[in-house]
C-alpha cells in the first residue's frame, strides 16, 4: 500500500504557466499514483449462509466486507495538503518549492529565515513597454549604440552599493559588535523582518548589444520588481531596457539540479527529491534559526529509511 510522502521538493515552473497551475498539476498526478497502487485487501467478516447441496441449516462462512470495495469505497486519496513557497508569476520560470504533509512547516520555518534568491534576468535595449517585458505595450524606442559593457558594469555597482546600505539598515544590527562579525562570518546578515526588496548581489552574464542578461541576488523580491530593475538600468544609461527573461535559479537551499522536470512529478521522483533535500533543509533551519526541537522533520517512510540503509 502507497504511503503518503512528507517534507519539501522543489520543482521547475515553465513559463507561461500559473504556479496554481503547476501544484495542482503535481497534486493530480500524486493522488492518480497513489490510488491507482495496490490497496489493502479488504476486511472480512462472518455471515450465515444457506448450506450447499440442498442441506438443511446455516453454515458459517468468511465473506468480505462490502463496504471495502472499491466501488463502494471510492478512491481512497481524494485531497492532499501541498503548500506552496516563494510564488513565481505567470511570466517567470525556475525552481519552484512545494511542501506536502509535514513539510507544510517547514515552509513556514524556511519563510522565516528569510534567505536570499538567485535569479538570471534577461533585458533588451532600445524600447520601453508599460509592464517592463518584452511582451507589454510599446511605449517607445530608442538609441543604444553608446551602450557599452563598462557603463553598465559601473550602473550595476552603484546598485549593489545602495542596496548593501539597505541591507544594513534593515538587518536592526550593530555593525561595531562582536555578534555583527560572527554573523558575518556565517553569512547571516539580512533582514529578519519585513524590508522592501533588497539585491545583494548583482552582476552582468552576459553583453552582446541590444541584450543583456543579469544574475542577480535579492530577498523579498517580486519578479515584477526584477523587471523595472532593468527598465530603470535602461534609463541610467541614457536609454531603454525591457526585461525579456526572469528565471529563478536557486531558491534558498534549493537549486536548479534539485528541481523536477514535468516528466518527473511523479511519486517515485518526489520521494527521492524529499530524501535528498532532507538534510540541507534542516541544516539550514538549525543554523538560522537555531531550532532544536526536530518535530517539524517529515517522518520517513519504511521503504525511503530501507533505502538509505542499502
Amino acid at each position: 500500500m502507497a504511503a503518503v510522502p512528507g517534507g519539501l521538493f522543489a520543482v521547475y515552473k515553465p513559463a507561461g504557466v500559473a504556479w496554481t497551475c503547476v501544484r495542482e498539476a503535481v497534486e493530480l498526478r500524486l493522488l492518480r499514483e497513489l490510488n491507482a497502487a495496490p490497496a489493502r485487501a479488504p476486511r472480512q467478516h462472518v455471515r450465515f449462509l444457506p448450506a450447499p447441496g440442498g442441506a438443511v441449516g446455516l453454515v458459517a462462512t468468511r465473506v468480505p466486507v462490502l463496504a471495502d470495495h472499491p466501488l463502494v469505497r471510492g478512491p481512497r486519496f481524494t485531497k492532499l495538503k501541498i503548500g506552496a513557497g516563494h510564488r513565481l508569476d505567470v511570466k517567470a520560470s525556475g525552481v519552484f518549492v512545494l511542501g506536502i504533509g509535514d513539510g507544510n512547516k517547514l515552509l513556514t520555518d524556511l519563510y522565516n529565515c528569510h534567505l536570499t534568491k538567485v535569479y538570471t534576468v534577461g533585458g533588451l535595449f532600445g524600447k520601453a513597454t508599460d509592464d517592463f517585458s518584452d511582451t507589454g505595450k510599446l511605449v517607445e524606442k530608442t538609441t543604444f549604440d553608446h551602450i557599452t559593457r563598462e557603463k553598465l558594469e559601473r550602473i550595476l555597482a552603484v546598485i549593489q552599493g545602495t542596496n548593501h546600505k539597505a541591507l544594513l539598515m534593515h538587518s536592526n544590527i550593530d555593525m561595531k559588535t562582536q555578534e555583527a562579525y560572527e554573523l558575518a562570518v556565517k553569512g547571516l546578515i539580512r533582514p529578519m523582518g519585513k524590508s522592501p526588496p533588497i539585491i545583494t548581489a548583482i552582476r552582468c552574464l552576459q553583453f552582446t548589444l541590444p541584450e543583456f542578461q543579469l544574475e542577480i541576488q535579492c530577498l523579498h523580491e517580486t519578479q515584477q520588481y526584477l523587471r523595472k530593475i532593468v527598465h530603470e538600468i535602461g534609463l541610467e544609461l541614457k536609454s531603454s531596457a525591457v526585461c525579456t527573461q526572469v528565471r529563478r535559479i536557486r531558491d534558498g537551499v534549493f537549486t536548479l539540479d534539485d528541481a523536477l522536470l514535468r516528466t518527473q512529478w511523479n511519486l517515485q521522483s518526489i520521494r527521492n527529491a524529499i530524501w535528498d533535500c532532507q538534510l540541507k533543509v534542516k541544516t539550514e533551519i538549525e543554523q538560522t534559526l537555531g531550532h532544536q526541537d526536530k518535530s517539524h522533520l517529515p517522518k520517513m517512510d519504511v521503504e525511503m529509511a530501507q533505502a538509505a540503509d542499502s
